[in-house]
């Protein structure tokens, strides 16, 4: 009987690990080809590796919860030969990787892909991700303190958890530090002999956050978060400490859009075997928008500011759960309405069957929440890492509101929202965070009610 080793598989951009959430086949079991063996997540989604091939699962290397690089052996599968022979070839794709070299190979690709980035890792030869390293970077934590901190990762390595608690307990941040000879500086330079760096401009003084104490009554009920809610929190804290926060309302009149949607919305779904939900048209407008404000399609990097030339768009979906997960539309600005709502159905649907994959969820450039699907009229949400502005959409409301017409004023029962523009201040100002949201209402006020889908 042959054997295949197979690895845990690429999961997207800047995802480097997974944890074993369970595994689906024992040892000795058989398994079809395609068939999940495993289920396993990452900080953003849960997801299943499939077997590559029909044969028999002869060795699990991992255990539940245990947390696997990606390209890590996870398992070993023996091929029968009546199966070869039976079974088509192995399907090819990014869920999974089939390695017929010795595990050792794989390792030296992978360290050798880090290593290109002389930034990932610290003289020690630990790696440091790109979450860690961006909060490090916010709150002035030079790469000597790094690398002092005791890692609760796996093989030591730094995680949120770790560096948050560090920024909370820190009582002063060093602004000068004496870097080793060819360790990289704080601009990713490396430096020929001893030096002294500076590091990201912090206070010499932080104080030391204290949790308040929590007192438990009799009556009490205590609900342990799960693990979506614990990452959930993580990051949101992580956001606040990483981006000064401001927000920006506009109230857009969207009477237009609204009469021209139940005009339409069943023709539509006659036509196109899609519903027609407001989502899509918001999208369309927010994508206008940022090509005329490019400056809010960013990403902060040190004292760098990247602009992004594609156009993600990110809408927060509902899990079956009740957690929120942030899918994304890519090239957003490229889709017309109808595409726009064919991928919006797409992946809420997939949200709420628990069907998103890894890269549904990866390369977002800026992101939309629908609060007023809360009924809430509007809110101050929170950015998503490591974006630098998020849109908050409210409920619709009939309104008396001032119409204004060439013969002159008049009141009239008018559809309105708020839109609600959060945007770290480090980047967008004022001018471009309130501008910017001012002009997704001009689009969705200017909407042409004449327009066919």
């Amino acid at each position: 009987m042959s054997q295949i080793e197979i690895l845990l598989p690429k999961m997207g951009e800047s995802v480097a690990e997974a944890t074993i959430i369970r595994w689906l086949k024992a040892e000795g079991e058989r398994v079809e080809a395609d068939e999940p063996i495993v289920e396993i997540a990452t900080d953003k989604v849960d997801s299943e590796v499939p077997a590559p091939e029909a044969g028999i699962l002869i060795k699990k290397l991992v255990n539940d919860g245990d947390v696997v690089q990606v390209g890590q052996i996870i398992a070993v599968l023996g091929l029968e030969t009546d199966v070869q022979t039976s079974v088509p070839a192995p399907v090819a794709g990014p869920s999974v990787q089939v390695a017929h070299e010795p595990a050792a190979a794989n390792v030296e690709v992978l360290t050798s892909a880090l290593a290109e980035d002389p930034g990932k890792n610290g003289p020690s030869g630990r790696f440091y991700s790109p979450l860690v390293r961006n909060i490090a970077k916010a709150e002035g934590i030079s790469l000597a303190e790094l690398e002092k901190l005791d890692g609760s990762g796996r093989e030591g390595r730094v995680t949120k958890s770790d560096i948050l608690s560090y920024v909370d307990n820190r009582i002063a941040s060093p602004a000068v530090t004496n870097a080793p000879a060819g360790a990289p500086s704080s601009n990713g330079q490396k430096s020929g002999s001893a030096v002294t760096t500076l590091s990201s401009p912090a206070p010499a003084v932080q104080p030391a956050f204290k949790r308040p104490a929590v007192i438990i009554g009799a009556n009490d009920d205590i609900i342990e978060m799960d693990r979506m809610r614990k990452i959930i929190a993580e990051n949101m804290v992580m956001s606040k400490h990483v981006s000064p926060h401001v927000t920006s309302f506009v109230e857009a009149d969207v009477t237009n859009i609204v009469l021209w949607r139940n005009k339409w919305k069943k023709h539509f779904e006659t036509k196109e075997k899609e519903k027609l939900t407001f989502t899509p048209i918001f999208i369309e407008a927010i994508a206008r928008a940022i090509k005329d404000f490019p400056g809010v399609n960013a990403s902060v990097d040190g004292d760098r500011i990247i602009i992004r030339k594609d156009i993600n768009i990110g809408m927060a979906a509902a899990l079956p759960s009740g957690n929120l997960i942030v899918p994304v539309i890519k090239n957003a600005d490229q889709y017309n309405l109808v595409g726009l709502a064919k991928k919006v159905n797409d992946l809420a649907d997939r949200a709420k069957l628990n069907k998103l994959t890894p890269d549904d969820i990866q390369g977002g450039t800026y992101t939309m929440s629908n609060v007023g699907t809360f009924g809430n009229v509007m809110g101050t949400p929170i950015i998503n890492q490591p974006q630098v502005a998020v849109l908050a959409i409210g409920a619709i409301r009939k309104k008396p509101a001032v119409i204004e017409t060439e013969f002159g004023d008049s009141i009239g029962i008018r559809h309105l929202m708020f839109l609600s523009h959060s945007y770290d201040h480090r980047v967008v100002d004022g001018m471009l965070g309130g501008t910017f949201v001012r002009r997704v209402a001009d689009y969705l006020e200017q909407f042409d009610i004449n327009r066919e889908p």
